[in-house]
């Protein structure tokens, strides 16, 4: 609602203190643009739109129109438009926005003020384009590195989730947004996302899981919630009526829409009773087939229809959309203030994780050439896949924020090191036969998704490649001809049909020895699997474990037969290649010349919206020919520094002791290139602290052993509870490779003056933090609460606060942490509430989970644990 309508005591309030006094009711443009509380004026205006509407009218605007709330013109309702997130605004037309640091990378900020900036920046440019509801943040908790939407999220503390979804949902409505929280919930993983089903005791989802939903709601009043594809203790999320309907409607008050994630829903009648406001992207179960029959027959009441016909129009109410065209023409569409925002969002994600001799920050006096090789130095990856892959204005690589570092003080030299997985794919050489054959392989089609019967057709293609199978080949094939005229079209314009395809062929190896093979597949809907002399080498058939595998063999001179079938919902193209290459010549001759002769090499390493996105998992490991690359590099220049692209940790055992620098630079946004030169020449001093443990090998994550469904099983069971993340590994006595909250800087600090002061069932800490190096920088405080006295098991410690401050050379600042109530508690199942069991609590400060400096404790009375407001 604008301004103009909170009323004229408010509005000169607004004016006697100012917009800092008022945040969350100020905007960008000095005027309330964000929600305000529900009035009985707009209840009665809703009902009066309501009334005016007929059956058949309510239960179509429960089902979207693509990535809008349908318009009703008769009524005078614009359509309140949707765009995807939740790094930028991903129009629907293409058009590009500012492109900020993933969501991990701007948790490793731990700088609440700035996720905060950066929600507000994306929801000014989607004032600009007239957009209603951002669909972020993703606030999903990283149980382990191989979830293909890690990169997305926040990291894998709830604390620490919870206070940058606030500071993200904030910023982001106070420019007339809504944001809109997801997924909700258990949604941990890609491999299985329709029809996994996430097990999950009740006091792991109140402590872990859960947290960041009831922060979006309780603390930032989030406009929207998105109900996540899976199912969660057997129901599918859209038709899961205790978490939609008992936990987030009526424990945490949320009054405004609960939306279907696209195509996540499944039953019509389920999801309206199960609590389902709105389908996206369009009603294909909730429609007036299903719902008509059902309200006429008392399995789904009008009022339930009536009821989400009321949160859509309330919450458009709250926001002042019924009053006001979205498109603020005073906005540009290239927001200047957004860019800047863009580039700190860079900078602070930067995490230092290896820091031998103090290779690092490289000093131009004495660096004179610089070698930048791998992967992601060029062209920039600013996000990985999916929906959440925003088109930015422009990127800037590494190799260009390297040049721009160097000036003219020095030469920056370029080599992408290992080929891309098309050019293995075209210089991957295959015959039809072992002996005798024509050059290529064998293509078969089958007109269903079993490999059932005769083929529809069969070709000869140069390669393993899906877009090989294209509009010429369909002319070729009566039989295929035929079936794409009987094809249904699937309501977004493609051409769908259930279709498998086999590549088979025999690859000729030279000399006996170590070989690579990469897949690319197609990822969720579209399963693909490889053989070599007929033994299943990578598999994403049941589960789509990685959307780009790769494995390393070894093969006898001679030929090998591979296959690689997939399947696919629609005739033309496909992901779905591979290619295979001597693990001796991945790593091309020429960059290891080159790295011999440069002053220092800088590798930039990881994933790609190819290899990591939504719709399958990743790998552990580095993608195919990486963790070769850097080893080449590290054995011809001792001065090798690798920065890694992604949205969690990697497999680094191969490498991580040969080389003397390591920074995680997560996915940078449209700035990442700039600001990681800008940290590697000094110019910026990293700050970032990691949001997720690394752990050292893949077996010491606290869910490796659960993280895939047993057997045939849909069901995912989180046996490690709580224990999840740093919780976990201290919990199991196992040391990580770098703790979580840890991250290296250029300055040292040094925590003093430790005092712990008891208000009832909460505390104030606090502390100094003191610059004690020679250079500027910003040290993140870590507190920590540990109890040893409840009669139930609790970790080692839990983040409880934490705070990022500034400091000068030499310079000392006093920080005070409040600890509400929550931060003692846990959750008592049998109680159904949250309860502090009375006694002594220790408080930890320090930089990292793993060592803090300052031990202290605070004792809670009996009388103080029992009042306990939470």
């Amino acid at each position: 609602m604008g301004m103009g309508r909170i009323g004229v005591g408010l509005r000169r309030w607004v004016a006697s203190v100012g917009c800092v006094a008022v945040l969350l009711l100020c905007g960008a443009r000095g005027q309330a643009e964000g929600p305000v509380p529900e009035t009985e004026a707009m209840r009665a205006r809703v009902d009066g739109i309501i009334a005016k509407m007929t059956l058949e009218e309510k239960i179509d605007y429960i089902g979207g129109t693509g990535f809008a709330v349908r318009a009703v013109p008769r009524l005078g309702l614009p359509a309140f438009e949707m765009s995807d997130g939740p790094f930028g605004t991903r129009s629907n037309a293409g058009f590009p926005s500012t492109t900020y640091a993933a969501g991990i990378g701007l948790a490793a900020t731990w700088n609440r003020e700035l996720a905060e900036k950066v929600g507000a920046g994306i929801g000014r440019d989607a004032r600009a384009r007239g957009v209603h509801y951002m669909l972020g943040p993703g606030v999903n908790i990283y149980r382990s590195p191989r979830n293909g939407r890690n990169f997305e999220y926040f990291g894998e503390d709830p604390f620490l989730s919870a206070a940058m979804t606030t500071g993200y949902i904030t910023g982001m409505q106070r420019e007339g947004v809504s944001a809109t929280v997801k997924h909700f919930m258990g949604n941990n993983s890609e491999f299985l996302r329709h029809d996994s089903d996430s097990v999950i005791d009740e006091r792991t989802l109140r402590e872990i899981y859960l947290q960041p939903f009831e922060a979006a709601v309780r603390r930032a009043h989030v406009g929207a919630i998105m109900d996540s594809y899976n199912l969660t203790n057997g129901l599918h999320m859209t038709q899961n009526g205790y978490f939609n309907t008992e936990v987030a409607r009526k424990e945490w008050g949320f009054n405004g829409v609960m939306m279907s994630d696209w195509d996540a829903t499944y039953d019509g009648v389920a999801a309206a009773n199960g609590a389902l406001d709105l389908e996206m992207p369009r009603g294909r179960y909730m429609n007036q087939k299903s719902l008509l029959p059902a309200v006429k027959s008392g399995q789904v009441s009008e009022a339930t229809i009536d009821e989400k016909v009321r949160r859509i129009l309330l919450t458009a109410a709250r926001f002042g959309w019924l009053d006001r065209d979205q498109r603020d023409s005073t906005i540009s569409a290239y927001d200047a203030k957004n860019e800047a925002v863009a580039l700190q969002s860079a900078r602070e994600s930067m995490v230092l994780l290896k820091n031998e001799g103090g290779v690092l920050p490289l000093d131009k006096a004495r660096t004179k050439s610089v070698l930048v090789v791998g992967p992601d130095a060029y062209p920039g990856v600013p996000v990985g896949g999916g929906s959440a892959g925003v088109r930015p204005f422009h990127t800037v690589s590494l190799l260009e924020g390297l040049g721009a570092q160097m000036g003219s003080s020095g030469a920056v030299y370029y080599e992408r090191g290992v080929p891309t997985l098309m050019q293995l794919v075209r210089e991957t050489e295959f015959t039809t036969e072992p002996s005798g054959g024509q050059p290529g392989v064998k293509l078969e089609v089958f007109g269903n998704r079993d490999f059932s019967g005769a083929p529809l057709a069969s070709t000869i293609v140069r390669s393993i490649d899906g877009m090989a199978f294209n509009e010429e080949s369909l002319s070729a094939s009566p039989a295929l001809a035929e079936l794409r005229r009987n094809q249904r079209a699937d309501g977004s314009g493609r051409i769908i049909a259930d279709v498998a395809r086999r590549w088979t062929g025999y690859y000729v190896v030279p000399a006996a020895g170590r070989y690579l093979m990469a897949l690319q597949g197609g990822g969720e809907g579209s399963p693909s699997r490889a053989f070599v002399d007929d033994k299943l080498v990578m598999d994403d058939w049941t589960l789509v474990r990685a959307i780009q595998p790769h494995v390393t063999m070894e093969l006898t001179a001679g030929p090998h037969k591979i296959v690689v079938e997939d399947t696919q919902r629609s005739l033309a193209g496909g992901r779905t290649k591979l290619g295979i290459v001597a693990e001796e010549k991945v790593v091309s001759a020429k960059v290891k010349e080159m790295a011999a002769k440069a002053d220092a090499v800088i590798v930039s390493v990881g994933y790609d919206s190819d290899s990591e996105s939504e719709g399958g998992d990743r790998t552990f490991e580095l993608p195919f020919g990486q963790a070769e690359l850097i080893g080449a590099m590290a054995a011809a220049n001792k001065k090798t520094i690798v920065a890694v692209t992604s949205g969690g940790n990697v497999a680094s055992a191969e490498w991580i002791d040969k080389v003397p620098a390591y920074i995680e630079a997560w996915y940078g946004g449209q700035e990442g290139g700039k600001a990681l030169a800008e940290v590697l020449f000094g110019e910026v001093n990293p700050s970032g602290k990691l949001p997720a443990t690394f752990e050292a090998k893949a077996e010491d994550n606290p869910t490796f052993a659960n993280y895939y469904p047993q057997g045939d099983s849909i069901k995912v069971d989180y046996k490690e509870g709580i224990f999840v993340g740093y919780r976990g590994y201290e919990h199991n006595h196992v040391k990580p490779l770098y703790p979580f909250g840890y991250g290296l800087s250029y300055t040292t600090f040094k925590f003093s003056k430790l005092a712990v002061a008891a208000d009832g069932a909460k505390a104030t800490v606090s502390f100094d933090v003191t610059n004690t190096g020679k250079r500027a920088g910003a040290e993140v405080a870590e507190v920590y609460v540990s109890d040893d006295h409840a009669k139930v098991t609790r970790p080692a410690k839990e983040l409880r606060g934490f705070e990022k401050v500034t400091l000068a050379p030499g310079e000392t600042k006093h920080v005070s942490v409040a600890l509400d109530d929550r931060a003692f508690a846990y959750y008592d199942v049998d109680a159904k509430t949250w309860k502090i069991e009375p006694g002594r609590f220790g408080i930890l400060v320090g930089d990292s989970s793993e060592a803090p400096e300052l031990k202290g404790s605070v004792d809670i009375s009996p009388a103080a644990a029992s009042a306990g407001a939470f």
